[in-house]
């Protein structure tokens, strides 16, 4: 009997994918190998090539023409749009940058999905809430009262305000408002690297750690708190969302628990097998008037939704990104 031709794989677009976490959710979906994972984003960027070391064979499209490729390939099976691409630097101020990485593009890959009933998942952000006036709700009622601390949150806010505005939208969407993310593929960030990472550097280097004092009088210099989260924690709920589909809307990416930047530094020499020594020094300038000193997710909606698994605790994650990444210098 002739062999029936096998179905071809859906795909997921995933943006940002030479990004940090935009090349841990390619990778892990390559991994799986339900899908055929389809990457996008500037492979001029010599500087993160190494994320490319597992998705070498997937499919590159430049940023610029996703949208385009995308309605081009609507006769195939698009199973998701993840676009987790965008410009982060909170320290950067030309908000032209912005307007054309972060909300023309998403404005345009939403449009296309809107318009071939594609799910999306998109990249929004706890910098959305600023000082934290409102709380860390992902309550949709809020977004209109948010106010940034930079061009960065304000272009996701605008952004998230724009998408409640649609009233035609993907069969499925959610706007992830991520925390502090860290872990593997972050090298390239520079500044913007997670605090772990600069930690690790300096240890390495001379057995010591810089850290902010404190510019509030509420806060002891070193616990100024955030929200830490795990990489592989964001990939495990970008999964789950979508394999369950829950409502739409946007969803908050945190732990629920915020630790402090005096615990993730003693973590990060626990990992290293020495003993914490710090230096502190003074919030630069240019940031200080726009620092957190304190972010949590309210993490209720998601759990609403179903999702149950436990988040990896501050000291847990640091651990595994040291020893099994850091230490042997591994890409995810």
């Amino acid at each position: 009997m002739p062999v029936a031709p096998s179905q071809p794989r859906p795909i997921v677009v995933v943006t940002g994918a030479l990004g940090f976490i935009g090349s841990c959710v390619a990778t892990a979906l390559h991994r799986m190998g339900n899908f055929q994972v389809v990457i996008s984003d500037d492979f001029s960027a010599t500087q993160k090539m190494r994320n490319l070391t597992h998705l070498a064979d997937c499919e590159q499209v430049d940023r610029s023409e996703i949208a385009t490729w995308i309605a081009a390939h609507e006769q195939d099976t698009i199973a998701w749009v993840l676009h987790i691409g965008a410009r982060t630097d909170t320290t950067e101020f030309d908000e032209e940058i912005f307007n054309r990485l972060n909300i023309q593009s998403t404005q345009s890959v939403w449009e296309v999905c809107t318009r071939l009933h594609i799910p999306l998942i998109y990249a929004s952000s706890a910098a959305t809430y600023g000082s934290g006036e409102q709380g860390y709700r992902d309550d949709h009622a809020i977004v209109p009262l948010l106010k940034p601390l930079n061009p960065y949150g304000w272009s996701k806010q605008r952004m998230d305000a724009w998408i409640l505005q649609q009233q035609e939208t993907p069969p499925h969407w959610y706007g992830l408002k991520f925390f502090n993310v860290y872990g593997p593929n972050e090298y390239h960030k520079g500044r913007m690297a997670s605090v772990i990472l600069h930690a690790f550097k300096q240890m390495q280097q001379t057995g010591r750690v810089k850290l902010f004092k404190s510019h509030h009088p509420d806060f002891r210099d070193g616990y100024q708190l955030r929200d830490f989260i795990y990489v592989q924690d964001v990939v495990q709920v970008i999964l789950w969302l979508m394999e369950h589909k829950p409502q739409s809307g946007l969803y908050n990416l945190g732990t629920g628990k915020a630790e402090s930047f005096y615990q993730l530094a003693s973590s990060t020499a626990q990992a290293l097998g020495i003993p914490l020594e710090i230096d502190w020094v003074d919030i630069p300038e240019d940031i200080r008037d726009k620092y957190q000193y304190f972010t949590e997710a309210d993490m209720s909606k998601l759990r609403a939704a179903g999702y149950t698994q436990p988040f990896q605790s501050l000291s847990a994650g640091a651990f595994d990104y040291v020893t099994h990444y850091l230490i042997p210098d591994k890409v995810y």
